[in-house]
């Protein structure tokens, strides 16, 4: 049956649509073009960086924006670049109505996302407001957070989160802007407040800018009582040039 499929729907390529051996894969030149993150990492948003990856048992990294800029969970990862193959596959998840995309991705992101969960962590995804929602049809950090969690076997909690107003998009705004966007804009709902008490949580989302919306969701999940959280993302967004690899003490544990 599955040798019929593929005869009359050829696998095709995740990101050009071109012919592949194998279903969720990218053929070669996007492959060439998705920067897949490892090695040396920002331990707080998972950000590439210059150098060795860290020992185990060192004191993790930090990129310069998190330096700056303090963020309400332990631990971040991500899975791509924010950019090529990485930048035009979020997209598609995010606007082109391209759900399918999600179970792949979601491996990906897994994979990613590995050493920041246990046995009892909770996978929950930034929430998105019903409005917009109702236009977009489904909440693309829902799909990876349902990919995640069956991946590794852990309870997913799609509606924990919920957005108390209707913010702006982020494109094209400055950090601060971003920030005060969505400040006091997300909050655990009534119902999940029990579950996610005292529990390690992965927060899920698709894309990580400046961490405005997920220091929203962290924060929210904090205050609550959940905890420690981590935050993982499909594709982080990086500077240009080199990035300046410090230890930091305010990441150490």
């Amino acid at each position: 049956m599955k040798a019929t499929v593929a005869t009359v729907f050829p696998p095709q390529c995740l990101d050009c649509g071109g012919p592949v051996a194998d279903s969720g894969a990218l053929c070669p030149s996007c492959w060439a073009e998705a920067d897949f993150i490892g090695g040396c990492v920002c331990g707080r948003c998972g950000t590439p960086l210059p150098g060795l990856a860290a020992d185990e048992g060192d004191e993790p990294l930090a990129c310069d924006d998190c330096l700056a800029t303090p963020r309400p969970w332990a631990q971040g990862r991500a899975a791509l670049v924010y950019d090529g193959a990485g930048r035009r596959l979020a997209l598609a998840l995010k606007h082109a109505d391209r759900p399918d995309l999600a179970p792949a991705l979601g491996r990906w992101l897994a994979v990613a996302s590995a050493p920041l969960v246990g046995p009892d962590t909770l996978v929950v995804p930034v929430p998105m407001h019903p409005l917009r929602l109702l236009r977009r049809k489904y909440n693309q950090a829902a799909l990876l957070a349902a990919a995640v969690a069956r991946a590794h076997g852990l309870r997913a909690l799609p509606a924990a989160l919920r957005r108390k107003r209707h913010t702006p998009m982020q494109d094209h705004r400055s950090v601060s802007d971003r920030f005060a966007n969505v400040e006091d804009a997300i909050t655990v709902s009534i119902r999940a407040r029990q579950v996610l008490a005292g529990r390690p949580v992965l927060l899920i989302d698709d894309v990580m800018a400046s961490g405005a919306t997920l220091s929203a969701a962290a924060g929210a999940l904090t205050a609550t009582g959940a905890g420690p959280v981590a935050v993982a993302v499909l594709a982080r967004a990086v500077k240009d040039g080199p990035r300046r690899a410090v230890y930091s003490d305010r990441l150490a544990g």
